[in-house]
């Protein structure tokens, strides 16, 4: 990322930042959010495969994935772009481009190793976000999905701020009551912030024996349910377990393109669909 020109007033320093991310953002037509209570809830497999459905209905080169996990980067593996660079230029600094042409920003494209850790404090994480939201020239794209940590610390603090016009963020839990638990402070953080809900997806939702037919609920039942009726706020499907998820992440290669005809799958389009009729709304 490029270095900003010290002002010596930080008030105009701030406006200038904010000046520049109304006008990257503006061409951009629906801006979402990704967020979870806890990490392990596949926060980021949900996004990825989201982005790659978005990007099927007729969106080829229209979907954008901001991968703000600063600390554990993971959507360059997801997607088979390890090794990629961001190139920069007078405009400012360019995405990378992933399958079906998604453009694609991620701190693991500004790191020297793969097992390179960010040490950073919130001021640089901050500092890092403003960048990623003023300095990338995405272009003009229907969709940017912004992959969020686990929790409601200092990056999804920065986005819901610096993003007061974002159509909303979508909460990914796992069925378990650990998770309900903590997934809950999730929602009552985006209403505090006035962020709208779009709704939550529940992840890892049992699994069908390949051999015997019979489902297994591997993190228990009704975690996605429980919160949407607890907190108010829509359940937008549940996706089932599949060992195929795995294999195909860690090959680079999102589920959704992998597997289009499973269970998940389907699952995954249903949920796009329920957004874009959403985001139709707004």
């Amino acid at each position: 990322m490029t270095e900003k020109a010290e002002t010596a007033n930080p008030f105009e320093q701030r406006e200038l930042e904010m000046a520049l991310i109304r006008s990257r953002m503006s061409k951009i037509k629906h801006k979402i959010a990704v967020i979870s209570g806890k990490g392990g809830v596949g926060k980021s497999l949900v996004t990825v495969n989201l982005a790659v459905a978005l990007a099927k209905h007729g969106r080829n080169g229209k979907v954008g994935v901001l991968d703000a996990d600063i600390h554990g980067p993971c959507v360059p593996k997801m997607l088979g772009m390890k090794g990629e660079v961001l190139q920069s230029g007078p405009p400012g600094v360019f995405p990378a481009t992933g399958p079906l042409n998604l453009k694609v920003v991620s701190m693991g494209f500004l790191l020297p190793s793969d097992d390179a850790p960010v040490i950073w404090r919130g001021p640089l994480k901050m500092g890092a976000i403003k960048q990623f939201l003023s300095e990338i020239v995405w272009g003009s794209l229907e969709y940017l999905l912004i992959d969020l940590p686990p929790g409601t610390g200092d990056e999804s603090l920065s986005v819901l701020q610096l993003l007061p016009e974002m159509d909303g963020v979508i909460i990914v839990t796992i069925p378990s009551e650990v998770s309900q638990d903590v997934v809950k402070k999730a929602v009552s953080f985006a209403r505090k912030m006035d962020t709208p809900i779009i709704g939550i997806v529940e992840n890892m939702s049992g699994i069908v024996c390949p051999h015997c037919g019979e489902r297994i609920e591997v993190f228990g039942t009704g975690g996605g349910e429980n919160i949407s009726v607890e907190m108010g706020v829509p359940l937008l499907g549940s996706i089932p377990l599949d060992p195929r998820i795995s294999t195909a992440m860690d090959a680079g290669t999102p589920f959704i393109a992998a597997q289009p005809d499973s269970p998940a799958a389907r699952a995954f389009q249903a949920i796009v669909e329920k957004i874009e009729t959403f985001t139709e709304k707004r």
